[in-house]
């Protein structure tokens, strides 16, 4: 009682209002000024949003403080492995594509000279196999659930169509989601150390599709892959692989990762690989049987196919990691930044009261 009474002697010019704002913010302070108005929970204005002890906040300051290294040398893990692996999708799919050029139009060529093989044998379409081709980490946003929800998209349109799907699952990502689910009809799950895509994972993928169509298990092998549009884009794409199709995509608009005075920047490059025929139709001599031919180039095709696609998927998987992590580390600074005020504010409340305690006995041992 003597502390309350010689709190106007000791501040005359500072307002109870003010005093009370000051003495609720401590845990120590003995001398808060009740208010009636304010005694019930429900009337009690709102709550900060960060309301911790001294000791919590500087805990949670640490561990965002970690967090943020921890996502910004990810960050910049990816931002190193990108341009390599946009490197390899610019330089594969001239190739690629030309192959594909070529097949089709000795495909056509065949097809006028009553030839036919088993692999470009178009058949009435019963069952499909969808190539699922996912990431093998995650850290890298909305890119593998992309993928998966298309590929739910395009069973439920086969399912539809009254047609059977079979998936062919590759990366660790869908090949977990696709166990969890027991009623997908996976025929495969593969799974490889895909530090850099390279064609012994492609002939592994080649092999069972090959098995799949000359069995005539499948009718149609349709591939879906995240395909590389630059840095900050990605789109899921799905392209037939066999039988052969006219399906070729000419858009090849790049975006380069390059560094400008010490910092990252992007470039763009506009171009198209393909050319197209001046108004006439190529006519090829065939030294050997057309069929061989095709026999032969038909390995090489698919596997180009299959390895494009998985550079493009692993280049898009990088670039959506580096976006994620740096959005990531924003936030993380942010939010350090908010705790560290909500700390520096608690810290001075802290102080502010100690004070008044020190000067309120001051006076109570001089007034005795």
């Amino acid at each position: 009682m003597i502390c309350i009474n010689l709190l106007p002697r000791i501040a005359p010019n500072i307002s109870t209002n003010h005093i009370d704002s000051i003495s609720s913010k401590s845990q120590l302070n003995p001398f808060h000024i009740p208010n009636p108005s304010k005694s019930h929970p429900s009337q009690s204005p709102n709550p900060p949003s960060i309301q911790n002890g001294l000791r919590e906040l500087r805990q949670r300051i640490e561990t965002v403080k970690n967090t943020q290294k921890v996502t910004e040398a990810t960050k910049l893990v990816a931002a190193a492995k990108v341009r390599r692996a946009q490197e390899a999708v610019v330089n594969g799919r001239p190739f690629a594509q030309t192959l594909a050029e070529v097949l089709l139009e000795i495909n056509e060529q065949c097809q006028l000279d009553d030839v036919e093989t088993p692999l470009t044998a178009v058949r009435p379409v019963k069952r499909v196999a969808l190539i699922v081709i996912t990431g093998d980490r995650g850290l890298c946003g909305g890119f593998n659930s992309s993928i998966l929800k298309k590929a739910n998209s395009r069973v439920s349109e086969l399912n539809d169509l009254k047609l059977d799907c079979t998936l062919i699952s590759v990366g660790k990502k869908g090949n977990a989601y696709y166990r969890r689910r027991p009623n997908s009809n996976v025929d495969r799950f593969i799974e490889g150390d895909f530090r850099f895509p390279s064609t012994k994972e492609a002939q592994v993928i080649a092999d069972d599709v090959f098995s799949l169509f000359l069995t005539e298990e499948v009718d149609r092998v349709e591939l879906l892959y995240s395909k590389f549009v630059s840095l900050i884009k990605s789109s899921p794409t799905i392209d037939t692989l066999l039988p052969l199709s006219h399906d070729v995509d000419d858009k090849n608009d790049v975006f380069r990762l390059t560094t400008n005075k010490g910092k990252l920047s992007v470039e763009r490059e506009n171009g198209k690989l393909l050319k197209k025929n001046d108004g006439y139709n190529k006519c090829y001599e065939f030294e050997q049987d057309p069929a061989q031919i095709l026999d032969a180039l038909m390995p090489l095709y698919l596997n180009s196919q299959i390895l494009r696609a998985l550079q493009e998927s692993y280049a898009s998987e990088l670039a959506a990691r580096m976006n994620a992590m740096s959005n990531a580390t924003d936030n993380a600074v942010d939010l350090r930044r908010s705790l560290s005020v909500a700390y520096n504010r608690e810290r001075q409340a802290k102080i502010t009261g100690e004070l008044l305690e020190i000067v309120a006995g001051a006076e109570a041992l001089r007034e005795r």
